[in-house]
Formats: C-alpha cells, structure tokens, sequence
C-alpha cells in the first residue's frame, strides 16, 4: 500500500466516525426502537419494513427482500473493481417475557430481544448509513446481510446461503454482542472453532404400568429414564477422546402422572449435545442410540431415539481471524483485542463459514454501574448501547482494509 492509499484509508475511517458520532442519538433510538417492538423468529415483518425503510432513507436502491425467505440484503456498488465482502446481523427475538426496568422494554408480551439482535441489528444500520455517504473513497461491492429467524432452526443463514446470493463473496464477517461481560471497549476473537454444534435429542421410552406395590410385576419406564441419564455421561468421561470438546445435557425428564401410587409405563427425556468436531458428534449420536437401545431391552423395556442436528459449528478462517486481528489492533490497541476460549454455544453464522472464509467475534456488552449483569436469554437481559459504536467501528475498519487498501483474500482454502 503506498501513502495515497494510506491516507486514503485513514481519512476514510475518520470520517466514517464521525459520521457515526454525529448520528450518535439516531443509533441509539433505532435500537430502541428495535428493542421495544420484538419480533419472533420467521414473523419479524414490521423488523424488515423498519430495515428496509432504514436502508431506503441512507440512498440504497439495490435492496433485495425476502432472501432465503425473510432476509434483507443491501449491496452497495463502488463501480469500481475490488473485493465483495459481506457483513452479517441478526434482527429476530425470543419468546420471553421481559422483566427489565428499561424505558423502551418489550411492548410486546412474552416477545423479548434477550440476546442482543436489537443492538446488532442497529450497529449494522449504523456502518451501512456511514459507508452510504462515503462510497466514492472504497473499490469493490459490500453486501450488509440483516438476516431473519438466527434463533430458531433451520435458521435464516442456510436458506440466504442457498438463494445464491452470496455466491461471489470473497470474505464476511459477523458479530454477536456478549452480554453479562464487563469489558468495555474490548473485542474478542478466536481462530478455528469459535461455538459449538448445537443439536438436540428426544428418548421416549415404553415400559408397561403398574401399582406401586407390586414393582415385578411392572416394567418401570422411570427406573429406565433414571439410568439413561446417569449413563449418557459416559459418552463424555469414557467414549469421547478428554482431549476434544463435547458436551451432553439432559434438560428434561417426564414419567408419570396423577396417583403416587401409579409406576409409569411411559417415561420421556431430551436434552443437548454440543460438540466442534464432526468425527465426535457422530460418536455422540451413535453412542446415545446404542446406549438407549440397550438399556432399555435390559429392562424389558423399548425405546426411541430422535437425534436432531442444529446448526453446525462456527469456524473461523485462521488467516482471515489473524488478518482482523491486525486490524482490530491497529484501531483500537493491542490491549483491547483479545483473543478468547470457544464457547459451547450455537450460532448459524456457521453456515456462512462452509462456504466463504470470514470471522466471527463478540463485542462485550455488559454494563459497568449495573450491580447485576444477566446473561442472553434471561428475562432481565440488558446491554451498553456503546456496544454499538465498537461494533460499528470494527465493521469499518474492516471496510478500511478490504476496500480501500485492497490487500489480497485469495488462497485461502475452504473449510
């Protein structure tokens, strides 16, 4: 890169900051507004007319609704040749009464935005209203993806991946706010696995009832359910290599119903699995099919299995992460970029990732003068709006580098 393009790029991302400081307010009362009128996953319609009027107001025409189904996708054309990448938000909710004390909480009951979709969403429309104004300084095509229905599978990412859509992206990007994190000014990173294949099983076992008094002449369904959930935890302490991540919960347990002296003939369990590697979740499902199958017969009893596959790993592209780590250092210091342990959880920004090298990172979005910090998901769920403008920030340094400085993506193999 030479000292035009150096200045270029530098004039670039201050600019494009203040730009986001001058519309501080107007982010900040988008996200509220967001939060305030929730919508549940594949039924977020007033979300994509409030995206899309958004989009419109910015100057972009090249809009395209219902991708995959339910996601918007704007494309901003430099004209002129360069890199396409993508950026990536989320914009549905979750069924959860909100219990939080916020001004601007859910008006709709039992519909919450406990996960922080609200701020992403917002942070995208931020970065998408800035670079509006500043296309002439950038090469290339950048694509801002507000996806539908992340929370609940088959998700949104999969069918906005089979639209063709994203067919001749170069690189994405995507983040996810990490509530209950006190560290402000910090974003975190991790080459390779990042979150965990998130699947699901469901055991229904049929044993045959009787009175509580006489347990031989029964085949007790509970007494199978009971060794089932001791026993799956062997697929992690005695199958599993110790060396590979793998996780088994058993979430729920339902046998019997009405007298207390009634032994069950029915008995139902589900729970989770998460696992990175695709070589251990097969052992997962196997394991947990042949442990159900013959504990059951060994009872007397018969039972089955439903194994659902969620959303599959995230993993990170180890240059492109090493390479947003360079950026994120640059901008905002060595101090401040971290790089963190994987998590267990689920995201289906993963299928973005089968197919186009990208990075995934969280932004920490807990608040520092709250006594209590709740994590995603609870009813109490609350988040530094200034979450918004370090996510915007590192979307834009991004930009900075992939069009304007226009550094070479290519070689890196899929994944």
């Amino acid at each position: 890169m030479n000292l035009a393009e150096d200045t270029l790029a530098s004039q670039f991302l201050e600019k494009a900051i203040a730009i986001l400081q001058e519309n501080r307010d107007y982010t900040i009362a988008n996200r509220r507004h967001l939060h305030e009128f929730p919508e549940l996953s594949f039924q977020e319609e007033q979300t994509r007319s409030f995206i899309q009027k958004e989009l419109l107001a910015y100057g972009y025409s090249d809009i395209q609704t219902e991708v995959g189904g339910g996601g918007i996708l704007a494309t901003l054309d430099t004209g002129k040749p360069g890199p396409i990448i993508a950026l990536r938000a989320d914009f549905d909710a979750l069924p959860i009464q909100e219990e939080s004390d916020l001004p601007f909480k859910s008006k709709n009951d039992g519909v919450m935005h406990a996960c922080g979709h609200d701020v992403h969403t917002a942070t995208l429309l931020s970065v998408a209203q800035a670079v509006g104004k500043l296309s002439s300084d950038l090469s290339g095509k950048l694509i801002f993806i507000f996806q539908h229905a992340e929370e609940l599978p088959p998700g949104g990412a999969i069918a906005i991946m089979e639209s063709g859509a994203l067919d001749d992206v170069d690189a994405i990007f995507g983040l996810h706010i990490q509530g209950g994190t006190v560290d402000a000014g910090k974003l975190y990173i991790h080459p390779g696995y990042m979150m965990a294949a998130a699947d699901s099983f469901e055991i229904q076992i049929q044993g045959k009832g009787g009175h509580g008094s006489a347990p031989h002449t029964t085949v007790d369904a509970t007494v199978v359910a009971a060794y089932l959930i001791q026993e799956l935890q062997t697929i992690v302490s005695r199958r599993k290599d110790p060396i590979k991540a793998g996780v088994l919960s058993v979430t729920a347990f339902h046998a019997g119903e009405g007298a207390d002296n009634i032994i069950a003939d029915k008995a139902y369990l589900k729970g989770t699995v998460r696992t990175f590697e695709k070589e251990v979740q097969q052992q997962f499902k196997e394991g947990i099919s042949a442990m159900v199958e013959h504990i059951a017969a060994a009872h007397g009893a018969t039972a089955k299995v439903t194994y659902k596959y969620g959303y599959p790993s995230v993993y990170n592209y180890p240059e492109e992460t090493s390479l947003v780590e360079k950026i994120f250092i640059e901008q905002f210091g060595e101090e401040n970029v971290v790089t963190v342990q994987p998590t267990m959880g689920g995201e289906d920004f993963a299928y973005y990732l089968q197919k186009i090298p990208g990075t995934f990172f969280n932004v920490p979005a807990g608040i520092a003068t709250q006594e209590i910090n709740y994590p995603h998901h609870h009813p109490k769920f609350t988040a530094d709006e200034e979450s918004l403008f370090i996510g915007a920030q590192a979307f834009l340094s991004i930009i900075q580098h992939y069009l304007i400085e226009n550094e070479s993506i290519e070689g890196i193999d899929n994944v």
